[in-house]
């Protein structure tokens, strides 16, 4: 009876475990990212061929000075792996990012370049998921709002900003922030992220210097997609509230905010999750600007860098960031149209 109780409580953990490995989300997060690692390495090849395809490289601008000897540019050249065939020079690369997450030296700021992105990742995460969050919490009720009240004033107020935030490019709009600020003076903070006195504040002072710094470019990155989701919202909820079982419901008797806000928006919503991935990898191209514009020390800034000065390694590892939260950012999409909407199969999202 002793044995057959302990072989009952030692079976129990191998089947939560077996359970676990042959769950659906599991298995679907496993088949995701084996294809996450074919689509990077096709992605790596092709952004390599790109950058060997420009014309010129790093060493011809240091040609150019007449202060470094030939010596030591062929001493850099061979330093960086420059002098061996391009093949060679993807295959070295690609081995050390695998084996040692080793992205290589840049040639700018005599560095490995995985340090540098490590030091840039995390205020451009910043930027876009604070973004993210103030698009969502914005546009989301004003789309239903829009929605509801259709061809009313106010729908056609929201409708008529929104067609001017999605017209506007996102330059002009930083330039537009910038005079702002000029002419409010020293009430919104424009050059980088802390001020002066950042090491001087306690933690709470810090997290409120960050938040000051961050509000402007933050604006700056949140108009065109929030302009571009308020349009999606309302339309979306347009659409479901002509559906039958919408008119079922009110002629039930439910009241509208429950009709509204339980079975309307729950299945208006769908479509909108599935664009949080391509809107979070967006948010890398749209920071540049931002960043570039507000001084903001992000990835984007050290890209735009990095391509300026035909930094290749930082650049291939820079594409490579971008690729990485496009797969990442779709696959949370997934994840949560699955948790919102149990009914939907993995299985069935490509």
């Amino acid at each position: 009876m002793s044995n057959s109780r302990s072989i009952s409580s030692s079976s129990a953990p191998l089947s939560g475990i077996k359970s676990l490995l042959t769950g659906e989300t599991t298995l679907y997060i496993l088949k995701r990212l084996l294809q996450a690692i074919i689509t990077l390495l096709l992605a790596s090849a092709l952004c390599f061929t790109i950058i060997q395809l420009a014309p010129g490289d790093y060493l011809d601008t240091l040609r150019e000075n007449p202060q470094i000897s030939p010596e030591t540019i062929e001493q850099l050249n061979q330093q960086f792996g420059l002098d061996r065939p391009p093949i060679v020079q993807y295959w070295r690369w690609l081995v050390n990012v695998v084996t040692r997450f080793d992205f290589g030296t840049s040639f700018v700021y005599f560095r490995p370049v995985s340090s540098l992105l490590l030091t840039r990742i995390p205020a451009t995460l910043l930027l876009a998921i604070s973004s993210i969050i103030i698009t969502w919490a914005i546009a989301i009720p004003l789309g239903i709002i829009s929605a509801v009240q259709q061809n009313s004033l106010l729908d056609k107020v929201l409708r008529v900003l929104s067609y001017f935030g999605q017209g506007f490019p996102s330059f002009i709009t930083a330039l537009a922030l910038l005079i702002f600020a000029q002419y409010t003076s020293p009430l919104f903070p424009v050059g980088g992220m802390t001020s002066i006195y950042h090491q001087q504040l306690s933690l709470f002072g810090k997290i409120l210097d960050i938040g000051w710094h961050m509000i402007l470019p933050t604006i700056a990155l949140s108009i065109t997609s929030f302009a571009g989701l308020q349009r999606l919202t309302r339309g979306q909820l347009l659409d479901v509230l002509r559906q039958e079982y919408i008119q079922t419901a009110r002629a039930k008797g439910l009241p509208e905010n429950k009709v509204i806000y339980v079975h309307a928006l729950r299945n208006a919503i769908n479509p909108l999750i599935t664009i949080i991935g391509f809107e979070f990898a967006s948010l890398l191209g749209g920071s540049f600007i931002a960043e570039f514009f507000f001084n903001w020390p992000g990835l984007g800034t050290l890209t735009l860098q990095a391509v300026t000065a035909q930094d290749k390694y930082l650049v291939m590892a820079s594409l490579m960031m971008g690729a990485a939260m496009l797969i990442i950012g779709n696959l949370l999409a997934d994840l949560l149209l699955k948790a919102v909407d149990p009914r939907i199969k993995l299985e069935d999202l490509k």
